[in-house]
């Protein structure tokens, strides 16, 4: 029976998760009063900033109307499928209507429930809604003191588990559960079973991150694309410069070329990429932003089957001769080429049959001479065709396999 029953919780995961899987490519925003200042997201705890001081910061924080009509239609246009937005950063704010503390943006100078806007925002654009919680909590008097004072955690996790509980009720359907930062309790402290348990019953068909202490549906490595164990579900989250939060002082911007890198490495490791951007005060999003999504969304629009509903690559390596990752759907495998060679490209080591090659930018095919241990495509353009990388489809009679090893293989003539 208990077999049977981890079968069904399985099954139930992979149906939950298949939109996931799909999508590949999210939207990240951190928003919240630590953009009032613009130093970074951490500032109050960088800085250490007195509670009763930071809190006035609520009283500054007016953003203009609707921004998150900008953030959906910039999504939109970057080819993001869904968006994860902070509903409470570390700092302790809710952007959301609370029944249970008045530091949210309803009772506060900003006078509108800002999570509201962003649902309507989303769901108008057809994009599926990730909610973002930090668990860590600066504000909250018993944020640091439920670690030693038994009195104090009954306090604050059922604090916890109320707004969790509004977020789960008071905005329709929710996809992502995305919690973070789980100091300075344990899965047993935050009784996180029982917490997930709750979000599962009021919204069945969400799916949960790792950060409440527990494992739930997909892994979360932050600042890299590192792929979970085969079979489990993951997302690299990344920022665009050094700074989650709105960071005036911050302009480390990643260029696109390395941007597009990310979202191939992720996609062909079978997992996805939540990129993200931290909007001032206002709302208003930084122009370096706004160039590199709509450079991402331009890159997607002519390259987009092999990023969407990818595998993971299996049986392939990365050629460094052409500085080319692979990506897969199938026994179509799409070679994503940042070194472009001039009018011929040579892979080695291809023991699969191929059947038809062609250039997706421009949809035209290529000839293919295949002898036993090379590939070569013919036909290519002298110049790069694509910006910042230009991607082959190659269509293969079955499972791709490769052998590519320190020695050379010794053919008879």
């Amino acid at each position: 029976m208990a077999r049977e029953r981890m079968s069904a919780e399985e099954r139930d995961r992979r149906r939950r998760l298949k939109w996931f899987h799909e999508a590949r490519f999210g939207m990240f925003i951190h928003w919240g009063l630590y953009s009032v200042l613009g130093r970074h997201e951490w500032v109050m705890n960088r800085e250490r900033i007195p509670v009763r001081e930071y809190e006035k910061l609520a009283d500054q924080f007016r953003p203009k109307p609707w921004p998150a009509r900008e953030w959906a239609r910039l999504a939109k246009a970057a080819g993001q499928r869904y968006m994860v937005m902070t509903t409470k950063h570390h700092e302790g704010f809710c952007l959301f209507n609370s029944a249970l503390t008045d530091y949210c943006a309803p009772r506060r100078a900003a006078g509108r429930d800002l999570v509201a806007e962003f649902v309507a925002a989303a769901r108008a654009e057809g994009l599926r809604i990730g909610f973002y919680y930090s668990l860590m909590d600066w504000h909250h008097p018993d944020g640091a003191r439920c670690y030693y004072d038994a009195r104090a955690r009954r306090r604050f996790v059922d604090y916890i588990h109320g707004q969790v509980r509004e977020l789960m009720t008071n905005y329709g359907k929710i996809d992502i559960m995305w919690y973070d930062v789980p100091w300075p309790l344990d899965a047993e402290g935050w009784e996180s079973a029982k917490m997930n348990a709750m979000v599962r019953r009021l919204q069945p068909d969400i799916i949960i991150n790792d950060r409440s202490k527990l494992p739930e549906d997909f892994s979360t490595p932050e600042q890299k694309v590192q792929a979970a164990p085969e079979g489990r579900a993951w997302e690299a989250c990344m920022t665009m410069n050094g700074s989650w939060g709105y960071n005036a002082g911050d302009h480390q911007w990643k260029p696109l070329w390395q941007c597009i890198g990310h979202l191939i490495a992720a996609a062909s490791q079978g997992g996805n990429f939540l990129f993200n951007i931290g909007p001032r005060a206002d709302g208003s999003v930084p122009a370096e932003s706004v160039r590199i999504l709509k450079g991402m969304g331009a890159w997607l629009r002519r390259n987009g089957e092999a990023i969407y509903g990818s595998d993971r690559v299996v049986g392939l390596q990365k050629m460094p001769n052409l500085q080319a990752p692979w990506t897969r759907r199938g026994n179509t495998c799409y070679l994503h080429v940042f070194a472009w060679p001039g009018r011929e490209a040579v892979i080695g080591g291809v023991r699969t049959r191929v059947k038809s090659a062609v250039l997706l930018a421009t949809g035209r095919p290529l000839r293919v001479v295949q002898t036993r241990d090379r590939l070569i495509l013919r036909g290519l353009p002298e110049k790069a065709p694509d910006s910042p990388c230009s991607t082959i489809a190659i269509e293969f009679a079955g499972k791709p396999r490769q052998e590519l090893g320190p020695g050379m293989v010794v053919l008879k003539t």
